[in-house]
C-alpha cells in the first residue's frame, strides 16, 4: 500500500508540472486573451483575442502542447464553455490558464446596471432589462438571501433560520400569489432535506407545489424545521430581495452600511460554466484548467435528481465544472465560490482526472462529486426498501462496464462553508466509482459529512491525511466520514440478509471488490461519529487516524480492520453486527466504554487495545472481548497544540503494539491554502477517571464533568475553574444535540448558577421541563443564552 501511495504522488507531481503521461510532444503554441482584446487580432501577448471561444476554435486545428492565457479581468460567459475530444486528445494537451500573477475570473453571471428608486419601508426598486428570472444574486460579491421567512439568521442551526409556521394557513393567507416561491424543509429524521416550488395556493390557504425528489429516504418533512423564500410579502429585512419577473422589477432592502448606488449587483444565469464532454470510446484527454476563479452558477435543487443505490442520496448530475468521459483532465489552483449547486462533478467515465490545490467555498451543494453510470451495475436497487429477489441476483463480481470514475483524485484542496442551499451534501462524494484518492484536504463547516462514500461499488479508495471537522452541523445520525454499503448482499429485512450472507458469502464482496483505506486523517464531529461506517459498509482498513470527539462506528458489514487509531474522549461503536463479520478492532486507544448495539457476534478479534479507564476495560471483558487489552494512563505529548503522540516513556503502550503516527500532516499542504485553512478545536483528554477520582456522568446524551483543570480552562477560554464542562456527545439521537456542543461550559440552568454537577442536577430536578428552559452557556469566548423548548429534555 505504501508503494501505491508513492506511485500516486510521483504521478501527481508529473501532472502538476503539466507533463501528461500520454504526451511526448515538443510543439508548443500559446494564445492570449484579454477583455479588451479583439478576435481579429493574432492572439499574441501584445495583440490578444477577446473571447475564449475564438481561441478554442483555432486551438482545435493544431496539435501539441497548447496554452490559452487569460489576461486579468472578468469573463462573463454567454453560454457554457464545452470541451470535446477535438480540444484534448492523444496528440494534444490544452491548458486554459490565468496569466501568471494576474486575477482572472470566469463568471456564469450578469452584471446588472441598475437605476434605483425608493419603493416603500426602506425597500428600493429598479427595472431589470433582458432577464426573465433571477435565482442567485450577489452584492459586492456576497450572496444575498431572497425574501424569506423566517428572516436570515447567521447563527441559526438550519437553513439560517426555520419556523414551524412557515407554511401555516395563517401565513399563506397573507401572500397574494406564492407561485415561484420555495419551501425548504429538513427531513423528518434529519437525514438531509427536501425542496419544493410553489405553483399557487388553494382556496383554503393551502399550497400547490412540486418537488420533494431531492432525498432518497422519503420519510416525510420535519414539521418544525421549514423555511420559505422568494415570497414578495416576506421582503421585510435588510439584505433581502425579490424579483417580479412579470414586471421585470427588482426589489431590494439595502443593508445600513451599503451605498446602493455604487454597489455591484450580479446574478447567476448559467447552471454550468465549463463542461468537458467525451465518452468511454472517445474520451477528452489532457485538458488543464489552471489558476482561474470560477463564480456565479445558478441553484439546481429543482433540477432532475437521480437516486444512488439505496443510499440516503439523490443527486443532480451536474456542477459548475462538469466532466464526463475524460482522461488526464485536471483543475489546478482554482478558486470556486458563490456557486448555487455542485461545484465540480466527475460523471461516468473518468480516468486519472481530478482537482488539486483549489479553494472551494460558498457552494450551494457538494464541492466535488464522483458518480458513475448506473448501467455499470449488476442487480442494482435504488431505494432503501427495494431489493432484487435472490433468484434474480447477478452473481458475477464487479461492474458490467467501465463507465465510471476510476483512479481519480482530490488532492490538497481547501473546502469549507458549503451546503448553503442543500443539506444532503458533502465535501467529497463518491458513488459507483473505484480507486478514488482523497488526500491532504481541509474540509469544514459542512451540514452533513465531510467525505461520503454512498455504497461499496467498487471500493479501492484511499482517504488519507485529511483534516475534517465542524461537520453534520445541520443534520443528524452521520459522521465526518460517512459510508453506506447497501450492495447486492444487503436487504432491508435483516433475517433475509442473514440467510443470504450465510449461504452465499461471496456476494459480500461482489461489489466492494477492493479494500478502501482510511488512514492518517484527523476527524472531529461534534454531532455524530468521527468515522461512521453505516449500513452494510464492508472491506475497509482504518488505521492511524486521530478521532477528536465522536469515535468510530461500524454498523452491519464485513471485513473491517480498525487498528492503531486514537479515539480521544470517545470509543468504539459496534452496531448490529453479523454473527461472523470478520471484523478486527485492535491496538486502538479508547477512552470510554464501548457502545455496542444488538450484536450477534464480536467479529474475528477485538483485543490488544489500550483503555484509559479501568471500568471500560472490565465492561469489555464481560462481553468476551479484550482479554489481552490493558488499562493505562497515557501521556500525550502536547494535546493543547494538537499533538496526541504518546510520550516515549509510556512503554506499556508500545509493548502492546501501538505506534505513533505523524500529527503534523493533516489537511492542505500548499502554503497559500495552509495560511487560510482553519483547524479543529482540540479536546482536553479525560482519562483514568475512576482511578483518579475524576467524576464524569452522562446527562441528556452528553458526557459532562466539573470544569476543574487548567487544560479545560484553556480549551474553553474560561476565566476560572467553574461550571460544567461538556466533554462529548454519547447519544446521537438526543434532542439536546441542537442546543449543546462539545467544549461548551454550562454556567446557568433556569436562572440558577451551576458550578458543579450536583448543582446542575438539583436545578434540573427543581425545574418544570415541560416548559421552555433558559441556559447560559460559555461558547466561542463569550456567554450565550440558549432556550431549550419544553419537553426536549428527558
Amino acid at each position: 500500500m505504501r508503494k501505491q501511495a508513492l506511485c500516486y504522488w510521483f504521478y501527481k507531481c508529473l501532472l502538476l508540472l503539466g507533463m501528461s503521461a500520454s504526451l511526448s510532444l515538443s510543439a508548443q503554441t500559446a494564445y492570449f486573451i484579454s477583455p479588451g482584446g479583439n478576435d481579429e487580432n493574432p492572439g499574441t501577448i501584445d495583440q490578444p483575442f477577446k473571447t475564449l471561444v475564438h481561441a478554442q476554435e483555432l486551438a482545435r486545428r493544431i496539435s501539441g502542447l497548447i496554452t490559452i492565457y487569460l489576461r486579468e479581468g472578468t469573463y462573463y460567459l454567454d453560454n457554457v464553455l464545452v470541451f470535446t475530444p477535438e480540444d484534448g486528445n492523444e496528440g494534444k494537451q490544452l491548458t486554459i490558464s490565468g496569466y501568471p500573477g494576474e486575477h482572472v475570473v470566469i463568471s456564469g453571471g450578469v452584471n446588472l446596471n441598475l437605476q434605483w428608486a425608493p419603493f416603500q419601508k426602506g425597500i428600493m426598486q429598479a427595472h431589470v432589462h433582458d432577464l426573465s428570472s433571477m435565482d442567485l444574486m450577489t452584492v459586492n460579491g456576497v450572496i444575498r438571501p431572497m425574501a424569506r421567512y423566517p428572516n436570515y439568521d447567521s447563527t441559526a442551526l438550519r437553513f439560517n433560520g426555520t419556523a414551524a409556521d412557515a407554511t401555516s394557513p395563517a401565513r399563506i393567507k397573507t401572500w397574494n400569489n406564492p407561485a415561484g416561491g420555495f419551501l425548504h424543509a429538513m427531513h423528518r429524521g434529519d437525514w438531509g432535506d427536501f425542496h419544493y416550488r410553489f405553483t399557487g395556493k388553494t382556496a383554503d390557504d393551502g399550497l400547490e407545489m412540486e418537488g420533494g425528489w431531492q432525498n432518497n429516504r422519503r420519510n416525510g418533512l420535519s414539521p418544525d424545521n421549514r423555511m420559505v423564500e422568494n415570497i414578495f410579502e416576506e421582503l421585510d429585512a435588510p439584505g433581502e430581495w425579490y424579483f417580479n419577473s412579470q414586471q421585470s422589477i427588482l426589489y431590494y432592502y439595502p443593508l445600513a452600511s451599503e451605498d446602493i448606488h455604487t454597489a455591484n449587483f450580479e446574478v447567476a444565469k448559467l447552471k454550468h460554466l465549463i463542461e468537458v464532454r467525451g465518452t468511454t470510446a472517445n474520451p477528452v484527454k489532457n485538458i488543464i484548467l489552471k489558476d482561474l476563479e470560477f463564480t456565479l452558477a445558478t441553484r439546481t435543487f429543482m433540477e432532475h435528481y437521480e437516486p444512488l443505490l439505496r443510499s440516503d442520496w439523490t443527486i443532480y448530475r451536474g456542477g459548475a465544472i462538469f466532466l464526463e468521459g475524460t482522461e488526464n483532465c485536471t483543475i489546478q489552483n482554482a478558486y470556486l465560490h458563490n456557486l448555487g449547486g455542485n461545484a465540480v462533478f466527475f460523471s461516468k467515465y473518468n480516468r486519472n482526472s481530478g482537482i488539486s490545490g483549489c479553494h472551494l467555498t460558498q457552494i450551494g451543494a457538494s464541492a466535488v462529486c464522483f458518480v458513475g453510470d448506473t448501467g455499470a451495475l449488476r442487480s442494482p436497487s435504488f431505494e432503501y426498501n427495494e431489493f432484487v429477489p435472490l433468484q434474480k441476483i447477478n452473481r458475477a463480481p464487479g461492474p458490467r462496464t467501465s463507465n465510471f470514475p476510476s483512479n481519480c483524485f482530490v488532492l490538497d484542496n481547501l473546502i469549507h462553508n458549503i451546503g448553503l442551499f442543500e443539506k444532503q451534501i458533502t465535501g467529497v462524494e463518491i458513488s459507483m466509482s473505484q480507486g478514488i484518492t482523497v488526500s491532504h484536504n481541509s474540509i469544514y463547516e459542512v451540514p452533513r459529512a465531510g467525505i461520503n462514500v454512498s455504497e461499496g461499488t467498487w471500493g479501492g479508495h484511499i482517504i488519507e491525511y485529511n483534516d475534517v471537522f465542524d461537520t453534520v452541523k445541520e443534520t443528524g445520525d452521520h459522521g465526518s466520514f460517512n459510508s453506506w454499503g447497501r450492495d447486492r448482499f444487503w436487504h432491508p429485512k435483516r433475517a433475509t440478509m442473514d440467510t443470504l450472507v450465510t449461504e452465499e458469502p461471496a456476494l459480500i464482496l461482489a461489489d466492494a471488490m477492493a479494500t478502501t483505506v482510511i488512514r492518517n486523517n484527523r476527524f472531529r464531529c461534534d454531532r455524530g461519529w468521527d468515522i461512521d461506517l453505516d449500513d452494510g459498509s464492508s472491506n475497509y482498513r482504518i488505521y492511524d487516524n486521530l478521532c477528536l470527539n465522536g469515535g468510530i462506528k461500524l454498523r452491519e458489514g464485513f471485513y473491517r480492520v480498525v487498528e492503531n487509531n486514537i479515539l480521544v474522549n470517545s470509543t468504539f461503536h459496534p452496531h448490529v453486527w453479523f454473527a461472523k463479520s470478520s471484523d478486527v478492532f485492535t491496538r486502538n486507544i479508547v477512552m470510554s466504554q464501548y457502545a455496542p448495539i444488538q450484536l450477534q457476534g464480536w467479529g474475528e478479534m477485538v483485543d490488544y487495545n489500550l483503555f484509559t479507564d479501568q471500568e471500560a476495560l472490565e465492561t469489555a471483558r464481560q462481553h468476551g472481548t479484550d482479554q489481552h487489552s490493558i488499562e493505562t494512563k497515557i501521556d500525550f505529548v502536547n494535546p493543547q497544540k494538537g499533538d496526541f503522540s504518546v510520550e516515549a516513556q509510556d512503554l506499556e503502550v508500545f509493548e502492546m503494539g501501538f505506534q505513533n503516527f505523524p500529527m503534523d500532516k493533516f489537511g492542505v499542504v500548499s502554503p497559500r491554502l495552509k495560511n487560510m485553512a482553519k483547524t479543529p478545536r482540540m479536546p482536553v483528554p479525560i482519562q483514568n477517571q475512576h482511578a483518579s477520582g475524576t467524576n464524569t456522568m452522562v446527562w441528556q446524551g452528553w458526557r459532562i464533568k466539573n470544569l476543574e483543570t487548567l487544560g479545560e480552562r484553556s480549551a474553553t477560554g474560561m476565566d476560572s475553574e467553574r461550571g460544567i464542562y461538556v466533554v462529548t456527545q454519547v447519544k446521537y439521537d438526543s434532542r439536546m444535540r441542537d442546543f449543546i456542543q462539545a467544549n461548551d461550559v454550562i454556567l446557568q440552568f433556569a436562572g440558577v448558577p451551576v458550578n458543579n454537577l450536583d448543582e446542575l442536577l438539583l436545578a434540573a430536578k427543581q425545574t418544570d421541563l415541560t416548559q421552555p428552559v433558559q441556559m447560559v452557556i460559555f461558547r466561542n469566548q463569550k456567554e450565550n443564552v440558549v432556550v431549550i423548548p419544553g419537553n426536549t429534555m428527558e
